[in-house]
């Protein structure tokens, strides 16, 4: 080899590497949507309840807030064993594994072979064109020991069979001079980032929903309590009018009335008793538990966790930061933007380095000799000249995706301020709902304590002492009904305001 070919050898592959990466890059760039501020968060000026929303950092863990340690210990857990979220961690997985699928076509792909073939060649075939015939004298072959062409040895018909052995490499890269497969990289590390946020969403829900359950269950089993309580005051009752009747004093009918509220509390009582069962099945299922696994965790009642006196809920200008589902329509966005440039790519040539190098003979011991060596080096140019429309149309499909996903993108961020703005409007109201309902509790348990005064004193008929006592169990329901609905509605709020989930993308990605 002469120095010029070797010269050669390492500038025209430099030369091209140099193209491909001050190449230009075909298509828009990505930027990051502009979003505007509504003023949502001047209600947390205007919350009269006790529990008020205030501009503060966002804490990840928000359940903490309700210092309940169970709740904690039941969220603590969820990450790791939620099977939604650990099929959602698989995809992501698989997101991440066609991220590095799409980013080998930026590096030059290698391929070693070895091979051995026993050959013997037609004599009506290709080598016939030699012009010999089976009978004429031939010149040695390579291997010393064996005629070229069709020709038969003396003695033999037709030509002989050879060994041929040989092994080698060859090498292709992709000079990406129109950013092609960069651009097929930027849009499949961008998916990558919308799987991740799918998970983020993921997590966040069930956290929501695990909240839910247990807030729920905890209401079902204080209901509970006061379907009991009641009774208990019902049985007293129908003791009372009992005597009574044989005293004289009144008639069956009030044991009648009596007797009838006793039954009518105890149908309550086997409802929630299954509705406390349903739900610690339903939280065992967010853990991914057996059903009854946490019947000793959960089965012993407690009360409504109680809200906490600020609720820090953020700045509004980390809400398009922080929300999933807006991470997630911007990661889509940025995909279907980049796929733009992709497909403006195919309109160009595409030009790819080949080259192979091996040894090759017809002797196995001289296989290894720098004379069986052999190459092949140069370009190839491959250019579209008529595809039947396919090139268009495929650029006309990613136009109208982007312009799709930009549209998705602004209405996610919309609703996104809207559930916050709900959030915020039922936490507050339905705060001071509840503090009514208490004034109301505490009035009908003073009415049905003159009421029962009076009975016995036979100024009332026991049918005043029932509609008494039905009002205050109606009453304590709600009360309690509704201290549970302003608890899960601080849950929705901190998931509308997209807290509950470990780190951003960037952060993982580093960690890998």
């Amino acid at each position: 080899m002469n120095p010029t070919e070797n010269s050669m050898r390492v500038i025209v592959p430099a030369v091209l590497a140099s193209l491909a990466m001050t190449g230009c890059m075909l298509g828009p760039n990505f930027e990051h949507p502009q979003t505007s501020t509504p003023e949502v968060f001047n209600r947390t000026q205007a919350a009269q309840a006790q529990s008020k929303p205030v501009e503060a950092p966002l804490d990840q863990d928000w359940w903490t807030l309700f210092n309940d340690p169970i709740l904690d210990d039941l969220e603590k857990q969820l990450a790791d064993a939620n099977l939604d979220v650990a099929a959602a961690s698989a995809r992501l997985l698989q997101s991440r594994a066609e991220r590095r699928v799409a980013g080998a076509a930026e590096l030059p792909t290698i391929d070693g072979a070895a091979s051995y073939n026993r050959e013997r060649g037609s004599e009506n075939g290709i080598l016939s064109l030699l012009g010999v015939t089976p009978t004429q004298t031939q010149t040695q072959s390579a291997a010393g020991n064996t005629p070229l062409g069709v020709a038969a040895m003396p003695g033999s018909k037709g030509s002989p069979a050879y060994n041929l052995y040989q092994f080698g490499f060859d090498a292709s890269w992709e000079v990406d001079i129109w950013g092609r497969v960069r651009r097929s990289v930027e849009a499949a590390t961008a998916q990558s980032e919308a799987s991740w946020e799918d998970r983020n969403a993921i997590l966040l829900s069930a956290r929501a929903e695990l909240a839910r359950d247990y807030i729920e269950l905890r209401d079902t089993q204080a209901l509970l309590k006061i379907a009991k309580e009641n009774l208990d005051i019902a049985n007293d009752s129908l003791k009372l009018t009992q005597v009574r009747v044989r005293e004289g004093v009144t008639t069956d009918l009030d044991v009648a009335n009596a007797s009838a509220l006793v039954d009518n509390i105890e149908s309550l009582i086997p409802t929630l008793e299954s509705q406390s069962e349903t739900l610690i099945n339903a939280i065992g299922l967010l853990l991914a538990e057996e059903p009854g696994a946490l019947q000793q965790t959960l089965a012993d009642p407690h009360d409504v966790p109680v809200l906490p006196a600020q609720v820090p809920v953020g700045f509004p200008s980390e809400l398009v930061e922080r929300r999933p589902d807006i991470r997630r329509a911007e990661a889509d966005l940025h995909a279907a933007t980049a796929s733009i440039g992709v497909a403006k790519a195919d309109f160009y040539p595409r030009i790819t380095l080949n080259g192979s190098a091996g040894f090759q003979s017809l002797q196995l011991s001289n296989l290894a000799t720098w004379e069986s060596g052999q190459y092949v080096l140069g370009p190839s140019i491959t250019l579209p000249i008529f595809e039947g429309g396919r090139l268009k149309g495929t650029l006309q499909l990613r136009e109208a995706q982007q312009k799709e996903a930009a549209i998705v993108y602004k209405q996610t961020v919309l609703e996104a301020w809207k559930e916050v703005d709900d959030a915020l409007v039922t936490y507050d109201a339905e705060q001071r709902r509840r503090d009514r309902l208490i004034a109301a509790v505490s009035m009908n348990q003073r009415g049905l304590e003159v009421a029962q005064q009076r009975y016995k004193a036979g100024a009332l008929t026991y049918l005043d002492v029932l509609n008494v006592q039905r009002q205050l169990l109606e009453t304590q329901s709600s009360l309690e009904q509704s201290k549970a609905k302003a608890a899960t509605n601080l849950v929705t709020l901190f998931k509308a305001l997209g807290g509950g989930w470990e780190s951003t993308y960037g952060e993982q990605a580093a960690a890998r």
